[in-house]
């Protein structure tokens, strides 16, 4: 993939180079603002209650939020680096719920406010004027800081992702800008099947029916270093 990117690259002149010394520091700072697409992957058991309703849920559309964050970066190698990047996703998912019995719908939003910290290793290709092609590969744990109860599904605060990405440093003459794109797949199941914060017992059918549920993103980020 990185070759792929680095060719076109090749077949130009060559440049005067743009802060040609920025990557032999051993650590470098930024920040970041971007956008994100949240989604869950929900697994529905087909569970049945004494009524004969058999509830499905999905989440049929991916919605946009925001993410902003600040960027801290160890030169390991010439082509390795180790990031950290403490950043917060604002963000909601658009969960529908359909009952097969009857054709009855209804629908949750869930609304999120991620703290995260991902943990990446940087793979560089080699800069050929002002570029520089990338892969990142990582770890990314995340908490929620607006879990809502008495609703029909209840997710859990915690969840860590696997995370994979590529992205290309732009060298200008006053800072380098990064654009990146990065898919994470969440590790652990979201739904909470403890389900005390009811008020309404009916509500119980939906975390019943839901065997599990994984979320995803997809995070596409600007950086300023």
């Amino acid at each position: 993939m990185l070759t792929a990117l680095a060719l076109p690259l090749q077949a130009q002149t060559r440049k005067i180079q743009h802060r040609p010394y920025i990557d032999q520091r051993k650590l470098h700072y930024g920040f970041l603002a971007g956008t994100h697409l949240q989604d869950l992957e929900i697994v529905n058991n087909g569970f049945i209650d004494a009524n004969g309703n058999e509830w499905y849920a999905d989440v049929p559309n991916y919605d946009p939020g925001f993410s902003v964050g600040v960027l801290a970066e160890l030169r390991l190698t010439n082509h390795l680096a180790f990031r950290v990047i403490p950043s917060m996703h604002f963000g909601s998912k658009d969960v529908r719920f359909l009952n097969h019995l009857n054709g009855e719908k209804d629908h949750q939003t869930i609304k999120s406010t991620y703290i995260s910290v991902p943990l990446d290793l940087k793979i560089s290709g080699e800069r050929f004027n002002n570029y520089r092609p990338y892969a990142v590969v990582g770890i990314n744990p995340m908490y929620d800081l607006t879990v809502k109860k008495n609703k029909n599904l209840l997710l859990n605060h915690f969840d860590c992702y696997l995370e994979a990405g590529i992205g290309c440093d732009f060298y200008t003459p006053f800072f380098k800008f990064i654009p990146e794109i990065k898919f994470a797949y969440g590790l652990t199941n979201l739904i909470n099947t403890d389900r005390s914060d009811l008020t309404n017992e009916q509500q119980l059918i939906f975390t019943q029916s839901v065997d599990k549920g994984r979320a995803k993103m997809i995070i596409i980020s600007f950086y300023f270093e």
